[in-house]
């Protein structure tokens, strides 16, 4: 059974195998796509964007550990967060377990981004 719209379904041997070519046009960008797209956008050497990605990265990094959030106007912040210990369920056995109190990081999006996106 073959359908050729949008979505192309196919059975072979019983199972069906499903191809949206929709999917195709919004596959995530990998490293390398990004490097390549900011490089000619920027006019910059593809080697420049990454050594620039990498020390953003790692100021982001050491920012949120020492001051507990790094902002990137327009895109969001990541923030360093205190999570309370809580009670939860082991949904194998079904036994109530005590979780411990963590940190964690999150990411808030700018409202530009969003009004940008959304």
């Amino acid at each position: 059974m073959v359908y050729n719209n949008d979505y192309e379904c196919t059975e072979t041997n019983g199972a069906q195998i499903i191809n949206n070519n929709l999917k195709n046009t919004m596959a995530k960008m990998t490293k390398s796509q990004l490097l390549v797209s900011l490089s000619e956008k920027s006019g910059l050497a593809k080697k420049d964007v990454k050594n620039f990605l990498d020390v953003l990265t790692e100021l982001a990094y050491k920012e949120v550990k020492k001051n507990g959030e790094f902002v990137l106007p327009g895109f969001g912040k990541m923030v360093k967060a205190k999570r309370k210990a809580r009670a939860g369920v082991n949904p194998a056995t079904g036994e109530k377990i005590q979780i411990a109190a963590k940190t964690v990081v999150k990411f808030r999006l700018a409202k530009a981004a969003k009004e940008a996106v959304l």
